[in-house]
């Protein structure tokens, strides 16, 4: 039966070729409805699982057409738009305002009010009388690979009864000439008289006794597509979507998650102060949270699981990266999906360009906030308070901004950076501000306290998730690589990294794993915490040290637990990278002074004259005081392995003086759960002491291979402290003594036919020092990011 001529379309009767009748919202809409949510007759076997989505019906484009046409609009607003001038803001605020007031003003056709009336006492019939819908509209042009359209119209919540339903339906029709959805139009070259409307009513679910979010099947930051990102709230998603809180967030690593592994790799608590609920007649009211409710995540991690497991199938159907809507209903306990469109900034690329944006400076930045995009801007703070101030906004500027919802876009456009007080990577401000290429840090707190108009600033988001606000204009570079010309080489290149905010991004230069993963550097700016602290936690007796450790820890009661969620997250973002590329982790190599200098550190560390060859690396795992840190090092390391998936990781056990001490280390890990070559778990040492290399068979007899600390082992064989600035410059590994033991730890491992590589600073800034490496035939070279693709044009000069 054909349904092309009906005014009015059910989800059941819609499907995704319908977009030019319905819009991209509600096509999908319809879509998922049939294919994942709709029962089957009994003698049809459901191929695929079932999601929940809520019923209703669509306002088509055959109706929109035929409300213009039956109030004479197409001529009046052509009319309008003949003094629209896209250069100034005045002008579209005129010509919005007017152009809604002839839509406002007209009336909806009497058989079609009659139509809408019909089949929403249908929609009562199924789910009860005077039910709640949602109106939201579904532009024709919306959710095309290349427009998003993004919030752009009006959505109605919580609208009950008939003269409601009526009312903001008309009140969405206006909004396809809302200032924003002109200037967005505009943005994307759509023709304003060519662009319809299409209207969604769909059941609401009680999101407002729960929860509700957004996911995108990749990061939106990189693009990495291993992960689905998952943004959570309490309350009704709008608060969510115009960024008036900064969500809960987590990561789901994809290929574990379809292995039957619970791969929520990451959790970000986050500050969820206000919720939209259900007002006393309709539509939503604001209102504050709970501290006891900001302090917890607004879903379980089944739930998060579940949702990824959704938002797979759904990007499966339909072949590319999704940005999907969902909603969790607080009376029953449901999930359900409410959207899902093409993400579409990063899904459609198709030129593998590595942009990098390098500012150097010794500048501490004024704010920080959520990095959006890997980009650099810089130009006058304009601080606007209201949208209705938006046109003081100049070409260029700082846009400074509590939060941003649609009405902002026309700002937003001309700015060279966007700083927002609230927000996550799914607000509004970071999804425009992506899809637009303008740099945006989002929820820094205090941006339109500590910003002041015309104040110059440079806005960092290069430097990973943490986005950086500098005073001032700092210099900066950018340099780009097209990937496809980038040659291959016999020697593996691998990648240095510590920061895990870094590694999706990472994850697209052309390296065969990461030779040097540090656990260093999630202790030290994740944790921030003494492990010892964390395990001994009830027994401190100084009370600044704990109060100091409970406010880095809300949310956790056992602060053990802290630990290893915060490490095993750490190191699972880079494993999921590079999956299922090998990642060699460094357990942890902090020396004592480090160690010091965390919260707590004071109460478990003695001072040590030269710390650089005291008590560090192996030597603290198997001693019994540092024992328990170990075992919560161990705990991390096997969740990471073995209930996230991350088969790829190896282990590297750093600063092993003998071969009975990485006997005591080997035995310690396989007591923890570690053992190796247990799927497919390999362990290698470090080579940085002298000791390494003169007894190198009796190391490589009982571990995997060897990783070359080439800034320890130069050191150690010239007997140089590098801390010292007298003798800093005699620390040189070109040295033909440190060049000798490095040449005969790559001869010993190629002859036993094991793993070899090198990890230390050297190759990433002595080109000459790399290709003496391949010469000598070593298997791999881990190298920091901004020299990797440097290193192989170097390299392959000289065809290695």
């Amino acid at each position: 039966m054909s349904y092309k001529n009906k005014y009015i379309l059910w989800y059941r009767d819609i499907s995704a070729r319908d977009v030019s009748l319905v819009g991209g919202k509600n096509a999908s809409l319809g879509e998922m409805f049939n294919r994942f949510a709709k029962p089957k007759t009994k003698n049809e076997k459901r191929k695929t699982e079932l999601i929940n989505v809520p019923d209703g019906f669509a306002f088509t484009a055959k109706a929109y057409w035929y409300f213009i046409k039956a109030n004479n609009l197409g001529k009046k607003l052509k009319s309008i738009l003949q003094n629209y001038d896209p250069q100034s803001i005045n002008s579209l605020q005129q010509v919005g305002k007017k152009a809604r007031s002839i839509i406002l003003n007209a009336k909806i056709p009497e058989d079609l009010a009659r139509d809408i009336i019909q089949d929403y006492r249908l929609l009562e019939k199924k789910y009860g009388k005077n039910i709640s819908v949602a109106v939201r509209s579904s532009g024709i042009a919306e959710d095309s690979p290349k427009t998003s359209f993004a919030g752009q119209f009006e959505t109605f919540l919580n609208v009950k009864g008939e003269k409601e339903l009526l009312s903001a339906i008309k009140k969405c029709l206006a909004s396809s000439f809302g200032d924003r959805v002109i200037a967005y139009r505009d943005e994307k070259k759509v023709s304003h008289l060519k662009f319809a409307l299409s209207i969604g009513i769909q059941r609401m679910v009680r999101s407002d006794l729960g929860s509700s979010g957004i996911m995108f099947t990749l990061d939106t930051e990189t693009g990495f597509q291993n992960v689905v990102l998952v943004s959570s709230i309490w309350g009704v998603g709008e608060m969510i979507v115009k960024g008036k809180v900064t969500p809960d967030e987590f990561y789901v690593f994809k290929p574990g998650l379809k292995q039957g592994f619970k791969s929520v790799i990451a959790k970000n608590l986050g500050r969820k102060e206000k919720k939209f609920i259900y007002g006393e007649n309709d539509g939503l009211k604001e209102v504050s949270v709970s501290k006891n409710q900001q302090d917890k995540f607004s879903i379980t991690e089944e739930e998060v699981l579940q949702l990824a497991q959704w938002a797979c199938l759904i990007e499966k159907h339909y072949g590319a990266p999704q940005d999907i809507e969902w909603a969790k209903d607080g009376k029953t306990g449901e999930l359900f999906i409410t959207q899902s469109r093409p993400e579409t900034i990063h899904s459609f690329q198709t030129a593998r360009v590595y942009r990098e944006y390098r500012l150097s400076t010794k500048k501490a930045p004024i704010l920080n906030g959520i990095a959006v995009g890997n980009k650099i801007g810089q130009g006058k703070v304009r601080v606007i308070n209201n949208v209705s101030q938006i046109n003081q906004f100049q070409k260029g500027e700082v846009l400074v901004t509590k939060m941003t919802d649609p009405d902002w876009v026309p700002a937003m456009r001309i700015a060279s950076a966007i700083v927002t007080d609230e927000g996550g990577k799914t607000c509004h401000a970071a999804i425009i501000s992506r899809e637009l290429g303008v740099p945006a840090i989002v929820g820094t707190d205090t941006a339109t306290k500590v910003l002041k108009n015309s104040q110059l600033v440079t806005v960092d988001c290069s430097q990973g998730l943490e986005g950086k606000i500098f005073s001032g204009k700092i210099p900066f570079k950018i340099k780009k690589y097209n990937l496809k010309n980038i040659p291959k080489l016999k020697t593996k290149i691998m990648l240095n990294i510590g920061a895990p905010d870094t590694a999706f991004k990472s994850s697209f230069l052309p390296v065969a794993g990461v030779g040097l993963a540090r656990v260093e550097f999630i202790l030290a700016e994740k944790i921030k915490i003494h492990p010892l602290a964390l395990y001994h936690f009830n027994k401190i007796k100084n009370r600044k040290v704990k109060r100091e450790i409970e406010n880095n820890t809300i949310g956790y009661k056992n602060k053990k637990e802290f630990f290893v969620d915060e490490l095993s997250e750490g190191i699972s973002q880079i494993a999921a990278a590079f999956y299922p590329k090998p990642v060699i982790l460094r357990m942890s190599d902090l020396k004592s002074n480090e160690y010091n200098n965390l919260i707590g550190g004071e109460l478990y560390e003695q001072q040590e004259s030269n710390p650089m060859i005291g008590w560090r690396g192996a030597s603290r795992y198997a001693d019994p005081q540092f024992r328990p840190a170990f075992k919560m090092e161990c705990q991390a390391i096997k969740r990471a392995r073995d209930v996230f998936g991350l088969k790829n990781i190896w282990i590297m056990v750093p600063f092993c003086r003998t071969v009975e001490e990485g006997k005591k280390v080997l035995a310690l890990l396989k007591k923890n759960g570690l053992e190796q070559k247990k799927s497919g778990l390999k362990i290698i040492v470090m080579c940085e002491i002298p000791s390494n290399v003169i007894l190198a068979d009796k190391f490589l007899d009982i571990f995997d291979g060897m990783s070359i600390g080439s800034n320890d082992l130069t050191q150690l064989v010239l007997g140089i402290d590098r801390d010292s600035a007298k003798i800093a410059g005699e620390g040189d590994e070109r040295n033909e003594a440190v060049k000798e033991m490095i040449k005969t730890v790559i001869a010993k491992c190629n002859k036993r036919k094991k793993y070899c590589g090198i990890c230390g600073e050297a190759p990433s800034i002595f080109p000459e020092f790399a290709e003496f490496l391949v010469k000598e035939g070593i298997e791999s070279i881990s190298l920091n990011a901004d020299s990797v693709i440097k290193t192989i044009l170097t390299l392959a000069k000289g065809k290695r």
